[in-house]
């Protein structure tokens, strides 16, 4: 998969791939989500993927149902030590399948990316123009 990266003007750097546009930005504009709020999002979202999964697969509606995440960050590093992911189900939800869907969420390849992470390689390179 590739990834194209541009810089349309201020503080906003967005990503192409797969006919998608992802926008970012910083502050002051902020006319979108910076890339580390997107990241952080990805985690939620990603772990929601195998929940609406799960729930699809047994019939089991999704209305009420909902992930809380909780992002806990070192105050002198800054650095996010701990990520904490509430399924909140509606008190109609069957009890016997809380543990499975627990077990769908940690399935999330976001989640399984941060416990083994990739090795990175950064160069750089020359566009030649005719």
């Amino acid at each position: 998969m590739e990834i194209l990266v541009d810089f349309p003007g201020g503080s906003r750097v967005d990503a192409h791939f797969k006919g998608f546009t992802v926008p970012t930005d910083q502050p002051p504009t902020a006319s979108a989500p910076t890339p580390f709020d997107l990241f952080l999002s990805s985690i939620g979202t990603c772990a929601g993927i195998y929940v609406l999964g799960f729930c699809q697969q047994r019939d089991l509606s999704t209305d009420g149902i909902q992930i809380v995440q909780q992002i806990h960050s070192n105050p002198r590093t800054h650095m996010v030590e701990q990520i904490d992911l509430d399924i909140v189900v509606p008190p109609t939800f069957p009890e016997k399948y809380r543990d499975s869907l627990i077990r769908a969420a940690e399935l999330c390849k976001v989640k399984k990316h941060l416990e083994n992470p990739p090795k990175f390689n950064i160069t750089t390179s020359k566009v030649e123009f005719a």
